[in-house]
């Protein structure tokens, strides 16, 4: 499964990037998880099973799931607090249910 989150720079959310790594290494699962900014996504969507959006671009969600859709990638906003505490694997747990359909 490859992940990717889309935020403003792809700054803040390379942390949750890193968090959420470890947390997919302790539970065994099998996954590519990066962050870019909103303006490379074009350059990433076609290798991608879920795209999480950060708060700080939700105003884009629009937007970003018509980007995704041709692609049939799922799209979601993550869940604020998540975001801002770095709870990397409620977010990978987001991702995963996502990929699931659930």
């Amino acid at each position: 499964m490859n992940i990717l989150l889309v935020c403003s720079a792809g700054m803040s959310t390379s942390m949750l990037v890193s968090k959420m790594r470890e947390a997919a290494e302790v539970k065994g699962v099998t996954c590519e998880i990066d962050a870019v900014s909103a303006s490379q996504l074009n350059d990433h969507l076609e290798k991608v099973d879920v795209l999480l959006i950060g708060p700080q671009v939700r105003y884009m969600q629009a937007q970003i799931t018509k980007q995704a859709e041709p692609y049939n990638v799922k799209v979601d906003l993550i869940n604020q607090m998540d975001y801002g505490m770095m709870k990397g694997e409620n977010v990978l747990n987001q991702a995963i249910q996502l990929a699931e359909g659930k």
